[in-house]
């Protein structure tokens, strides 16, 4: 079995998340959208809200799968018998920053890491551009799915 692991704060969704996980299925038997814990890092939505974002909007996709973790992204990989780890890119800045990271997750353990180049449409969203619309009651719902509401 194909397994990739998507890790990242999904903090929140993204339809630029949504069009990489969503490509990803024709690559993948199984795709663990992994929701990383970091105790020192301040989140807008609660880790549970966070999940939830993500099993709703891929309810209907029994590929796609979500869990949590605490630790290295390659621990995690082992822990689960993942052996590809699923990194959506969006301009040059994001592979040359992702570019180390591979590099260094595959020093530690025999896992490839795969890169999908985001779509054009949301190429531009990211999740702390989203925050600040939100934060500033601008209308976030071009940038995410149906299953990120927030009560403003």
């Amino acid at each position: 079995m194909k397994r990739a692991l998507f890790p990242g704060s999904f903090d929140p969704l993204t339809l630029g998340h949504v069009d990489i996980i969503t490509r990803a299925t024709s690559l993948f038997d199984e795709i663990i959208v992994a929701i990383g814990v970091n105790a020192d890092k301040k989140y807008m939505f609660s880790l549970e809200e966070r999940k939830k974002f993500i099993e709703d909007t891929f309810a209907d996709e029994p590929k796609v799968k979500v869990r949590t973790y605490k630790g290295l992204t390659v621990d995690f990989c082992k822990d689960i018998d993942a052996e590809f780890i699923l990194r959506g890119l969006r301009n040059p800045a994001d592979f040359e920053f992702e570019k180390a990271i591979a590099h260094t997750n595959r020093d530690l353990a025999p896992i490839e890491t795969i890169f999908l180049l985001t779509s054009a449409q949301t190429s531009y969203i990211a999740s702390n551009i989203v925050r600040d619309v939100i934060r500033n009651h601008g209308d976030y719902t071009k940038l995410v799915p149906d299953s990120v509401r927030v009560k403003q």
